[in-house]
């Protein structure tokens, strides 16, 4: 059996030797590699790897991505497949394919390799190990095909790396500890939906209730102490052998977006779970009682009213909030008391500040940076402020053929103007986002000039100065376009939220044990809200963000990450849990 000291003992011929089948007919890579020797973790060897190609040329790299086979293709079915590839293709059952979908495969090949000048590659065995469908193939080369070739080569990379991990695991019979029963719950938990097409969790549904004593169940079973609170969120706790010893609390959302993905929020609930799983089973206590709280509610689907859940628990919750009625009509106060919670038992939830040592959340980032950093962890700095607006522009509704072009008041060519404004300014600042997510024009006509239009902004950052700054300057220059234009404007604020700065003690712990796993440390912000934004005005919090597959994407049914990120993400949440030092007066 290969081992990581053999193959940093070894010179640099033998090591390409051992690892040969890593990347498809590449020893180039191997080679290079081992200049970096030696490793002392698996991560440090993925990463050189890694690196070897990152650090190629577009010659090489489109090299590289030609060494590989077509998926069902010409070479798989005159055997002329290498082992790994033919082992792989046959996991997801390529080699079994109906004349159907080889005739598809078959299409779909021709032409992605007319449009990009490669073949299409995928690592065909799944997030968790296990082989994707044939569906799930087609359909993924299907919506490939529609990006652009510099998109579609750094993706193609991204699969030959996931591909050499699976094969270097496998060559160094790798046991992953935790990534393949984080993946398991997450996809037995992502049953419970309110649709029964993708996966859809609102506030106290049938769905959200299910979710919660499985939730409730799995804690138990790991070793906790379970309660679910009066706004239904799922509490586990695993004491310390220190009856006096304060809390240190961890845990994320359990609702979801409308066809959401399987690991926003549930993620940072299952991956402590395992961890306490695995310190349970060793009777390892820490010398803090831990807390995992599944929130019952973020998103803000059902009652648009986000992080009930979460402020709760800091003493924050909106009594007002629970007369709200959902789209059926349907009070909060109401859907409470039928899910069997008593309201008048909120306000207990809150927890007291001097109890508490920090919040430290886990949460699968959302987005692509860590993706194309090649990285599977990050550190969150601060989650971002955000200033969110609703704009109502008036001109004057005439007809499209008789008013000549300097004649009009043409609200929708004012908010045009706007959104590209919105875009130009929030490109001056690296961490500036802005947004234009609602543009409607009532009541338009094909044959009339817009009279009325409503959009909204959507402006975010990490420093709040930078976003205020923002704010200010699209503000001005809105009035400035309808000033110009002759269009009268109404903006009225809709969230003002600050941005939640990381604790950097918290920071500075997370990271260290990052660079003991073999990864560098990598600090980014976070543009989403989290729960750990509203834990801020309880207590000191952190982040540790996991890299997020599939181009970044989030909120979406196509939201997916892998089982190797989850275990490390939990190996280095386990050795912070263990090592954690608390300043005086934390």
């Amino acid at each position: 059996m290969t081992t990581l000291s053999e193959l940093n003992a070894c010179d640099s011929a033998a090591f390409a030797h051992h690892l040969h089948g890593i990347y498809e007919h590449s020893p180039w890579i191997p080679l290079r590699a081992a200049a970096r020797r030696p490793f002392a973790t698996l991560a440090e060897l993925k990463l050189a790897l890694q690196a070897a190609v990152i650090d190629a040329t577009e010659d090489e790299q489109l090299g590289l991505i030609r060494a590989h086979p077509e998926l069902a293709g010409k070479a798989a079915i005159a055997g002329a497949l290498t082992a790994e590839s033919t082992s792989e293709q046959a996991s997801s059952g390529l080699d079994r394919c109906s004349a159907a979908e080889y005739a598809t495969l078959h299409r779909l090949n021709a032409d992605y390799n007319d449009r990009f000048g490669f073949p299409f590659i995928l690592a065909v065995k799944g997030p968790d190990g296990q082989g994707l469908t044939r569906a799930a193939i087609i359909a993924t080369f299907a919506r490939r095909l529609k990006h652009q070739r510099s998109a579609e080569l750094a993706e193609c990379l991204r699969q030959i790396h996931r591909i050499a991990e699976l094969r270097l695991n496998a060559l160094l019979h790798v046991e992953l500890d935790f990534g393949p029963v984080i993946m398991a719950w997450a996809e037995q938990l992502g049953q419970h939906s309110d649709s029964a097409d993708g996966l859809t969790c609102a506030y106290l549904t049938a769905a959200h209730q299910d979710s919660a004593r499985q939730l409730a169940h799995w804690m138990g079973e790991c070793g906790m102490q379970v309660h679910i609170d009066a706004v239904g969120n799922v509490v586990g706790r695993y004491r310390s052998d220190r009856a006096e010893a304060r809390t240190l609390i961890t845990g994320s959302h359990y609702d979801t977006v409308k066809d959401g993905g399987k690991y926003d929020g549930r993620l940072g609930i299952l991956l402590p779970m395992a961890i306490v799983r695995q310190l349970h089973a060793r009777g390892e206590r820490l010398p803090y009682h831990l807390e995992i709280i599944g929130f019952a509610e973020e998103e803000g689907v059902r009652f648009k009213s986000t992080f009930l859940g979460s402020n709760a628990v800091t003493g924050h919750f909106d009594l007002a909030l629970l007369d709200k009625v959902d789209d059926a009509g349907v009070p909060m106060r109401a859907a409470l008391a039928a899910a069997g919670h008593d309201v008048g038992a909120i306000g207990a939830i809150a927890r007291r500040p001097d109890d508490i040592l920090g919040f430290v959340e886990v949460h699968i980032e959302q987005g692509p940076v860590l993706l194309e950093a090649g990285l599977a962890l990050g550190v969150v700095s601060a989650i971002a402020g955000s200033s969110r607006y609703l704009v109502e522009l008036t001109g004057l509704a005439s007809h499209a053929g008789t008013t000549p072009m300097t004649m009009r008041r043409d609200a929708a060519a004012a908010a045009a103007e706007i959104v590209l404004m919105v875009e130009q300014r929030c490109l001056l600042a690296p961490s500036l986002v802005g947004t234009v997510g609602q543009l409607e024009v009532p009541g338009g006509s094909v044959n009339v000039i817009p009279g009325h239009c409503k959009l909204s902004l959507d402006i975010r950052a990490a420093d709040d100065a930078v976003r205020l700054a923002a704010v200010a300057d699209i503000l001005a220059t809105i009035d400035a376009i309808c000033a110009q234009r002759q269009i009268e404007s109404s903006v009225v604020e809709i969230v003002s939220a600050r941005a939640a700065p990381c604790a950097p003690w918290l920071m500075d712990q997370l990271g260290a044990a990052i660079e003991r796993a073999g990864l560098p440390r990598f600090d980014l912000p976070s543009g989403a809200g989290h729960d750990a934004m509203a834990m801020a005005a309880l207590t000191d919090v952190a982040m540790l963000f996991t890299r997020c597959g599939n181009g970044g994407i989030s909120h979406n049914r196509l939201e997916t990450m892998t089982a190797d990120d989850a275990d490390i993400a939990a190996r280095v949440l386990l050795d912070f849990l263990r090592a954690l030092a608390v300043p005086p007066r934390a």
